[in-house]
């Protein structure tokens, strides 16, 4: 059948359908999530959909969170970074990547995809952004070559990695995959 995606004919969680949902979004675009079209691809009733999601703000919504944990998805622990800078060139090329498998995802930008419920969308935005920072001031803080006592009350790891992680979100919205500089700036500022 052209155009359908045959993933699972049947529908058990809530993971299935975001996994279905990832996969129409790389195939069909942002314009094809709809909760009929996540049911068609799961092969389920839209009432299946509705157990799992209240409104398709609801499923956009986690459909956005999930693409953004698909493209960086830190490690369980930190051993997959030997050094703060490795870490950001692995989110770099990451995002690189995921421009390529989710087309439209960084230049549109998640939250416009939420229609009237931007607060929630928002919401899950800073838990997902959260999380990045969380996972980047661990691989800080696990860092064995950072300078001693380059931070202090006034510029501490956690203000450090804001900063980092803004440049991180200004590239991405400039589609800027060249860490270069950042990582040139890192290395002067902690090594």
């Amino acid at each position: 059948m052209r155009g359908c995606i045959s993933i699972n004919t049947v529908v058990t969680s809530k993971e299935a359908i975001l996994n279905v949902s990832r996969e129409l979004v790389t195939t069909r675009g942002w314009a094809a999530l709809n909760i009929r079209t996540v049911a068609a691809a799961c092969g389920v009733s839209v009432g299946s959909i509705y157990n799992y999601f209240s409104s398709k703000s609801d499923l956009v919504a986690a459909a956005v969170e999930s693409v953004w944990h698909d493209i960086l998805r830190f490690p369980e622990n930190d051993s997959g970074f030997d050094s703060f800078t490795s870490c950001i060139q692995w989110i770099f090329d990451s995002m690189k990547t995921g421009r390529e498998k989710y087309p439209g995802f960084f230049t549109a930008h998640s939250i416009s995809f939420l229609g009237e419920d931007k607060e929630s969308g928002r919401q899950l935005m800073e838990q997902t952004w959260k999380r990045i920072q969380d996972g980047l001031y661990m691989v800080l803080m696990n860092d064995k070559n950072v300078r001693p006592q380059v931070f202090d009350e006034i510029f501490t790891p956690e203000k450090f990695v804001s900063i980092i992680f803004s440049l991180i979100i200004s590239a991405l919205a400039r589609q800027d995959y060249d860490c270069g500089g950042i990582l040139g700036m890192i290395s002067r500022i902690i090594y």
